[in-house]
């Protein structure tokens, strides 16, 4: 009762604590998934930002130059200034916008100068003005008004023509990525480019060539690193989080400043294969957790495109989560802990409020007990309150007397109650008792009676063509004599199948007419009588590989007719050995019982199934292609002729084989009850 009381009064705190504290987890977990969301989403942008603004500064700048009053001069017809110096002056202006490449063109398409770097050969200058790509011609073409860089994916030998000294940049080898799209490529060897050609005229407009300048983004790691500074400088990231920033070309990590351990950057390595379904394949920004090399981050990819509107690459910043996990972690217990000192001091007000009421009700809940554990003189007594509780007490000290009194009475009558349903329980026991016996008995007699009449009609109609076929071959061995020996075995093989019917015509008589063939009882030695039935089967056992070994232990005599004891008992020692065709042990175990004696014939063959037990003791049941089914049928019915009985089960050894038990008594007594011959023997 107390603890049910103060369940009551705990109640509101157990449970609505409890779901306070569970909404608030959850929708701060899902909160501050949100703000993680919205926080890389604004790195994406600003990373974004700077992306096209380093595309406008390539544009922009190689605009300059094309536009510049020295370019144009170096160009007008007639003007002796060589290829060197114009060379050298592309040169100079390349290192100052820190482009990768400057490339002046002529009219025609064809290279005329190139903004070389400190140290490049002249045999790798002159691989570059061979040809101008094709790639350089359509990007022309379509922006020859714009003054702002577009993407362009190019091929070795087309990087090769435009910038000769970047070759070395494409050899990415590709590194075994978790969760990557298959493929059969073992290195990445296009060119990421940041490429803007533009005209360069003259004062009235004439054509005088083409300016190419850009940047190779491939491995351009000073690239990276500043977008990766402008989105997380330094201290921008609480919790010692890692900000980092990539560059994909279609899903190749091109540059990035993902590490893939200790200080080797994670160029080559690949994104997953969901993230590039979603965004290259979809065109989506993918804004969630993503398992970045190594670590799961909170990333950002949003797709690129070339100048043609088709996705190539991707643009890729992130943080790692781990240390905002732990933080979520970290405030989830503190307000755990916040709402269970709540929960605490509320509870402890709850009690002490809630004691003035429990302990007049713990009082009278203890008298209940004590009433119920039989101590019919426990009683409230009185209180010191005098409110409800106080009145409630009384009452019930008045109820408990009012009860002890009816229980004594109740009690007596009882036992009177009781005395007499004992007596007629008995009664109706025994009266049970001897109408099952009597039911059973009924049954069997009836079963027998139909047994005889189908086995004597049996008999009637086998025995006399038996008899025929007996007198004619007596007749075909008298009238042809000596003509018969050819085929005396075929002849002997019939006397034997016919004697096998008479048998078996005979052993149902004999179950059907148990009195007709019924010998004199004897008082028999159990243990002499298995000596002989083991000298009788003694052909049967030297034909096998079979050890029989004996256990005596019976002293009482049996009453039962010695002929039908050693037909019980071979049948039992022949199906053993037949059921140990490769040998064996035959074990026999006799021993007294209570009013007689038992044998057990125990063989180490394959033992009994479920199905074999309950059919085995039935008319015709076998487990032999050559069998009757007879044999044990019969032997029960022997057996309980004089009061015993035949048990089948397996070893309890926990080894293989069978046991069969045969129990006889010194007097012949009726069946038991429960024993029957319809395939079930009796109980135990």
């Amino acid at each position: 009762m107390r603890n049910k009381l103060l369940a009551m009064a705990l109640l509101p705190l157990l449970v609505a604590f409890p779901l306070l504290v569970l909404a608030l987890a959850v929708w701060g977990n899902q909160a501050y998934d949100r703000l993680l969301i919205t926080k890389v989403r604004s790195d994406l942008a600003v990373a974004q930002g700077y992306f096209d603004q380093v595309l406008t500064e390539i544009g922009s700048g190689t605009q300059g130059v094309a536009d510049s009053r020295a370019l144009a001069d170096g160009l007008r017809p007639g003007t002796p200034e060589t290829r060197e110096q114009l060379s050298a002056h592309l040169a100079a202006e390349r290192e100052r916008l820190g482009l990768d490449f400057l490339v002046l063109y002529g009219p025609q398409g064809l290279p005329i100068a190139r903004g070389a770097p400190p140290g490049l050969s002249l045999e790798d200058q002159r691989a570059g003005m061979q040809a101008q790509p094709r790639a350089l011609t359509e990007s022309t073409q379509t922006r020859r008004e714009r003054a702002k860089a577009s993407l362009l994916v190019l091929e070795r030998p087309a990087l090769h023509a435009l910038a000769p000294h970047l070759v070395s940049r494409l050899d990415i080898a590709l590194v075994p990525t978790r969760n990557a799209t298959p493929t059969r490529r073992s290195a990445e060897e296009r060119a990421m480019v940041a490429q803007a050609t533009l005209p360069v005229t003259d004062a009235h407009g004439r054509l005088l060539g083409l300016l190419s300048g850009g940047l190779l983004l491939n491995q351009n790691l000073d690239f990276i690193d500043h977008i990766n500074r402008i989105v997380y400088p330094a201290g921008s990231l609480p919790f010692n989080s890692q900000g980092t920033a990539t560059l994909f070309l279609d899903d190749v990590r091109i540059t990035t400043n993902v590490r893939l351990f200790q200080d080797r950057r994670a160029i080559g390595t690949r994104v997953s294969q969901a993230v590039r379904d979603t965004v290259l394949g979809d065109g989506r920004t993918w804004l969630d957790l993503a398992f970045v090399v190594n670590d799961w981050y909170v990333s950002a990819y949003q797709p690129i495109a070339d100048a043609r509107g088709a996705r190539i690459g991707m643009l890729y910043v992130g943080f790692t989560e781990a240390p905002f996990r732990l933080v979520r972690y970290a405030m989830l217990a503190l307000i755990g802990l916040i709402f269970g000192g709540v929960m605490a001091a509320s509870a402890w007000f709850s009690l002490r409020w809630a004691r003035s009421i429990f302990q007049p009700v713990q009082q009278m809940n203890l008298t209940m007990q004590r009433v119920e554990q039989g101590q019919g003189d426990a009683r409230v007594g009185p209180l010191p309150a005098r409110d409800e509780l106080g009145a409630l007490a009384g009452h019930l000290d008045q109820l408990l007397d009012t009860i002890d009194e009816k229980t004594r009475a109740l009690r007596q009558w009882a036992d009177e109650l009781d005395h007499k349903v004992a007596e007629r329980t008995r009664e109706l026991q025994a009266s049970n008792e001897s109408l099952r016996v009597a039911q059973e008995q009924l049954v069997k007699s009836e079963k027998l009676a139909a047994i005889g009449q189908l086995t004597a009609s049996i008999a009637h109609e086998i025995n006399n063509p038996i008899a025929v076929m007996q007198g004619n071959l007596d007749l075909i061995r008298d009238t042809l004599g000596r003509a018969t020996e050819p085929v005396t075995g075929e002849l002997r093989l019939l006397d034997q199948q016919v004697e096998r019917m008479r048998i078996i015509v005979t052993q149902l008589l004999q179950y059907a007419r148990p009195t007709e063939y019924a010998g004199y009882v004897e008082a028999l030695s159990l243990e002499r009588t298995v000596d002989d039935c083991l000298v009788l089967v003694g052909h049967l056992l030297s034909q096998t590989a079979i050890g029989v070994a004996r256990e005596r232990g019976a002293t009482h005599a049996v009453g039962i007719n010695r002929q039908e004891l050693q037909q019980v008992i071979i049948n039992l020692l022949i199906n053993a050995i037949q059921a140990m065709p490769e040998g064996g042990s035959l074990h026999l175990v006799t021993r007294d019982v209570d009013g007689g004696a038992e044998l057990q014939v125990i063989d180490s063959g394959p033992g009994l199934s479920e199905a074999t037990r309950e059919h085995l003791f039935r008319p015709f049941f076998t487990t032999r292609n050559d069998g009757n089914g007879l044999g044990l049928w019969i032997s029960q019915g022997l057996v309980e002729r004089y009061g015993g009985r035949i048990d089948a089960a397996n070893r309890s050894d926990g080894q293989r084989g069978a046991v069969f038990t045969v129990r006889l008594f010194t007097e012949p007594r009726a069946p038991e009850a429960g024993s029957t011959n319809d395939g079930r023997p009796g109980p135990r």
